[in-house]
């Protein structure tokens, strides 16, 4: 399915998301640096796009670890997963924090992150006493299994 989605380059040097593969997931997000970044173990940053999106409305994007960069090195996403509203208009950022143990450079037009799109549910809610008996009930963290 294809969906179209505006983007506006808010610097003329700025590259354009895309997908690494015809099924991927997400596009891939690069960072608009004049210079390069050395990221400390343990220490944030964030990282501009230089580009802004115009989201269809009940939809969102969500910025999330490049697996290599996250395996490899460490470097993930701060705040675990990024969320763009679809009334949001400014530019997209990209916190990074480094959790390895060793320095890791950013370098200009790297691929930081990748953005998926995907439609959000808005619900109402309505409270009660009571909700419906499942054979889970209230089984928390590793009840269903191993881990």
């Amino acid at each position: 399915m294809d969906i179209k989605v505006t983007v506006k380059k808010l610097n003329e040097r700025a590259v354009l998301p895309s997908y690494a593969t015809p099924e991927s997931a997400g596009m891939d997000l690069y960072a608009l640096l004049d210079e390069e970044i050395n990221l400390l173990p343990g220490r944030r940053v964030t990282v501009p796009t230089g580009l802004s999106i115009q989201l269809p409305q009940g939809s969102a994007a969500f910025i999330y670890a490049r697996s290599g960069l996250g395996i490899k090195h460490g470097i993930v996403p701060a705040n675990c997963v990024g969320v763009i509203d679809s009334d949001y208009r400014g530019e997209i950022k990209v916190g990074l924090i480094n959790q390895s143990d060793s320095p890791y450079t950013i370098r200009p037009f790297e691929r930081i992150a990748q953005m998926v799109i995907a439609p959000v549910l808005k619900v109402q809610l309505i409270e009660s006493d009571a909700l419906n008996e499942t054979e889970r009930g209230e089984g928390g963290f590793g009840s269903t299994g191993r881990g």
